[in-house]
């Protein structure tokens, strides 16, 4: 990489790797770090040759693009995280280019549609169950093992590790068990990661976003990033969503903070980072969606979601 840093371009010398870039809080990561300026590989199993099991249009070479466009370097590489050789192919290639990586997002995941709540661990479908727990854990286990010996080649790595739910929200029982390990899983893995990397200035850490106005939620609720509020009367809870803009945001605030490894092995979120670096949502809000769901919904406490805005 030739071009220098700049107050605009803060990561336009880093190389990233955002595993699982579809779309969502991975599309959103990737675009964000290319608005930073970085050089971003992004990688799924939907592109327009070809759609994964989730069924869903968004593609790989729609987030490359996307990337590129806000000032980046996208680069679209499909990528199925449970088949070894592919991932270490994917690796290879980011060495022969560039000879680094500075960024690894451990983003794959792709099993909402196998998710059966409120069924006993007796009651689901055991297939559905297991292909989430590869999902969540294999994946990631796999694309760590390939891409960790580029990312500590040189010193200031960062690893993040993405789920739903912080450490202390997990807690709460996620109505399904394969669900429930799948979702903490990855918060795990950072802290294990987090005290393999420490001899290496590398740092690990699990993030996670909010009530994320994902595409797939707002198709679920038949409202638009534009009329996400509309959703609001089907789920009051919904007024705390936050787009996935902002935990973009929050992986850039880590990528370009030299004590990042202040929070090395831990699980933080969207909301939690945005206090404390000061960025916002697309809206000039900052949600705090676990706050909210800790204080009012299971505490009982007296608030609003305007009041974790």
């Amino acid at each position: 990489m030739t071009a220098s840093k700049s107050a605009d371009k803060p990561l336009a010398q880093t190389v990233a790797l955002v595993a699982g870039a579809t779309r969502g809080a991975g599309r959103a990561m990737a675009v964000q770090l290319g608005a930073a300026g970085a050089v971003v590989y992004v990688t799924g199993r939907s592109t327009r040759a070809h759609r994964s099991e989730v069924g869903r249009s968004e593609t790989i070479e729609e987030t490359a693009e996307l990337v590129t466009a806000a000032g980046g370097t996208g680069i679209a590489v499909p990528t199925d995280h449970l088949e070894p050789g592919q991932v270490r192919a994917l690796v290879e290639r980011i060495d022969r280019d560039h000879g680094r990586l500075d960024v690894l997002v451990n983003d794959v995941w792709g099993g909402d549609h196998l998710i059966e709540f409120e069924k006993k661990v007796w009651e689901v479908d055991l297939e559905k169950g297991l292909r989430m727990l590869r999902l969540s854990t294999d994946t990631h286990a796999i694309t760590s093992h390939f891409a960790v010996p580029l990312l500590i080649r040189r010193p200031g790595g960062l690893l993040v590790e993405i789920t739903d739910g912080t450490e202390e929200f997990n807690r709460t029982y996620r109505e399904n068990l394969f669900y429930d390990l799948a979702k903490y899983a990855p918060i795990r893995m950072a802290f294990g990661l987090s005290e393999e990397l420490k001899g290496y200035g590398c740092t690990a850490v699990c993030l996670s976003p909010g009530f994320l106005r994902s595409e797939q939620m707002l198709d679920h609720f038949g409202v638009t990033e534009e009329t996400w509020r509309d959703a609001v009367k089907v789920q009051p809870h919904f007024a705390v969503a936050e787009s996935p803009v902002y935990i973009g945001r929050a992986l850039v605030a880590l990528a370009t903070d030299p004590e990042r490894a202040r929070w090395n092995g831990q699980s933080l979120s969207s909301g939690q980072l945005a206090k404390v670096y000061g960025f916002t949502d697309t809206d000039g809000s900052r949600p705090d969606a676990f706050g909210y769901f800790q204080d009012v919904v299971l505490d009982g406490a007296d608030g609003t979601p305007e009041d974790y805005r």
